[in-house]
């Protein structure tokens, strides 16, 4: 599945690019809506920052889903390399459990708008599960979706707290 979600922020987009690649930003974020468990794993700084951070879903799944899937088994590492003079980053999950049925890799692109800046984050999703693959899919992407929306005014206030 194919996915591509966006994010405004009130900060310019230099300021959102360095919040992102510090891990100082994360535990902020702990108890948003449908992801927790979150925590830097592994951080390695400039010219270009590599960040690993644990996630685990804690959104809702249908009946049907979770007898493929134990919902306290679908966490994984966010693996991301971020380059700051592009204000971009490449992103992908290494689940902790079923990494032979969960895929995802992406990237996130963060661009000047007027009166702040835009996030956007594009990548592919594969969940291997027979005949309730897709319903996994369409609900990590929702829950992401609205992982998101909640983020962003999370990152803006670290923002101006921070600087």
């Amino acid at each position: 599945m194919r996915f591509e979600l966006t994010q405004q922020y009130d900060a310019d987009a230099d300021a959102v690019n360095r919040a992102y690649a510090d891990p100082g930003l994360y535990p902020t974020l702990v108890g948003l809506p449908k992801l927790g468990g979150i925590e830097v794993v592994a951080h390695d700084g400039p010219p270009v920052t590599r960040l690993e951070v644990r996630f685990r879903f804690t959104g809702h799944l249908p009946a049907a889903v979770t007898t493929v899937v134990h919902p306290e088994r679908l966490t994984w590492v966010q693996e991301t390399i971020h380059d700051h003079d592009e204000r971009s980053a490449r992103f992908r999950l290494l689940p902790d459990h079923y990494p032979d049925r969960l895929r995802c890799r992406g990237r996130f692109t963060i661009t000047d708008q007027p009166g702040g800046s835009r996030r956007v984050v594009a990548g592919e999703l594969q969940v291997k599960a027979p005949l309730v693959g897709g319903r996994v899919e369409q609900a990590i992407v929702s829950g992401l979706e609205e992982y998101l929306e909640a983020e962003a005014p999370v990152v803006d206030a670290w923002i101006r707290g921070s600087g």
